[in-house]
């Protein structure tokens, strides 16, 4: 156990600073690498540990590539400029605004796609407006909460909600019957304490003159109109995939390279630059982190936490519910919810009660934000908004999520347990 959670440690302090500007895949292999020498995983450890995380790497590819597409005709900058538009300059209502753009976008283009095309734009979109920094950060704490919470709705919204779907024979359609009534709750919830949290700091009004017309940013009108249908018909295979057991990934992953396809026909995007381009590190990422992890589940850990649960589950739904949801939520914020996820599933394996594995998913798709490191998708929107010239320290981020999380968190697990 010790050895184990050395490597682990040291792997995910690596991850965080990048040392030597190594990418995060690259270092996530170089533990794994390093835990395969060592002996915390043997080489079977590593088919377990593909064939756990395959299809949601592939589908989390696919759908980074067609919000890469749908970005370059202008997609999301129109409903940017849409949204901003449509508040009529009121700052309050242009919040609330853009946390349902957020949600909107999560729930179909995943958290990480969120974090990763829309948080560019509402920036540059809000430094057009000529907002000082204490209303971008307003702006763009809530976008980075909204982006996790909101990611509940379908199977493909979170990496977590992949590899616990495949990992306890979830289908798309149950999967959704189940967390909807969360996700609306999740959203609606968050965006009450989000802005009662940061109602100081959004501006009265906006000149939103200073905005283009939406239209204007598209490159492609006809493009654009068809993505709107292209995208329901996505969402209708992913409802006959279910039919069949199909993989998430076909859909995702087949549908984008579809778009991509028609869009580089029109000259629109171009599809050997797209693919170069798309974040693969995330792959090696998800395999090598889930490998080092495994080495914590061959010291035991799995087995404390499944005694742990197992005495939850004997207290009732409610207690069994909200308590597991709270355990992987602060296992997320502090080792990350990637490797979280994957240790309370094999955890929750022996408890007999489903409902326990959606209360993991909600813990941890809410949980990571009570520390800039509990998720990939708050990594890559820190990065991003550096690039940008935003720097957010770690105590700043971290009051914020510790405010803001717990009782979002308790609220959504309540939700759950009112719909099992």
């Amino acid at each position: 156990m010790l050895i184990s959670s050395f490597i682990f440690l040291i792997t995910l302090i690596a991850i965080i600073i990048q040392p030597f500007k190594l990418q995060i895949g690259t270092i996530a292999i170089l533990g794994a690498l390093v835990s395969l020498v060592v002996g915390t995983v043997s080489f079977g450890d590593v088919l377990i540990v593909t064939d756990i995380v395959w299809d949601a790497t592939l589908a989390f590819i696919g759908i980074i590539i067609l919000s890469m597409v749908l970005d370059e005709i202008g997609f999301f900058e129109w409903c940017a400029i849409k949204m901003a538009k449509l508040s009529g300059g009121n700052g309050h209502l242009m919040f609330v605004y853009a946390l349902l753009l957020g949600s909107f976008v999560s729930a179909l283009f995943a958290n990480d796609g969120a974090a990763l095309i829309l948080t560019p734009i509402l920036l540059a979109k809000m430094r057009i407006l000529q907002l000082n920094f204490k209303n971008i950060l307003a702006f763009l704490l809530a976008g980075g909460f909204i982006s996790d919470s909101a990611s509940l709705p379908f199977v493909f919204s979170n990496l977590t909600n992949i590899v616990t779907a495949n990992y306890f024979d979830i289908g798309f359609i149950s999967y959704l019957q189940t967390m909807l009534f969360p996700f609306v709750i999740s959203v609606a919830i968050s965006i009450l304490v989000l802005w009662l949290v940061l109602k100081n700091d959004i501006p009265k009004t906006i000149d939103i003159t200073l905005l283009k017309n939406p239209d204007d940013v598209l490159k492609s009108k006809p493009l654009f109109y068809a993505s709107w249908v292209f995208l329901a018909l996505l969402l209708i295979a992913y409802f006959i995939g279910d039919t069949y057991d199909l993989p998430i990934s076909l859909f995702a992953l087949g549908g984008a390279l579809l778009f991509l396809t028609i869009a580089s026909f029109m000259k629109v995007a171009r599809a050997g630059l797209t693919i170069k381009t798309a974040p693969w590190q995330v792959v090696w990422f998800s395999i090598g982190l889930y490998i080092v992890v495994y080495g914590l589940k061959n010291a035991g850990l799995t087995e404390i936490l499944s005694g742990v649960l197992q005495d939850l589950a004997t207290q009732g739904d409610f207690i069994a519910i909200v308590g597991t949801g709270f355990i992987s939520a602060f296992l997320s914020a502090i080792m990350n919810n990637m490797p979280t996820v994957m240790i309370m599933d094999i955890a929750l394996v022996n408890v007999p009660n489903q409902a326990l594995a959606y209360a993991n998913i909600i813990g941890c798709n809410l949980g990571p934000k009570m520390t800039p490191f509990g998720s990939l998708a708050t990594l890559l929107w820190l990065h991003v908004l550096a690039q940008k010239g935003v720097k957010i320290g770690f105590w700043e981020y971290s009051k914020f999520g510790l405010i803001v999380t717990p009782p979002i968190l308790f609220v959504v697990l309540v939700a759950l347990w009112m719909v099992v």
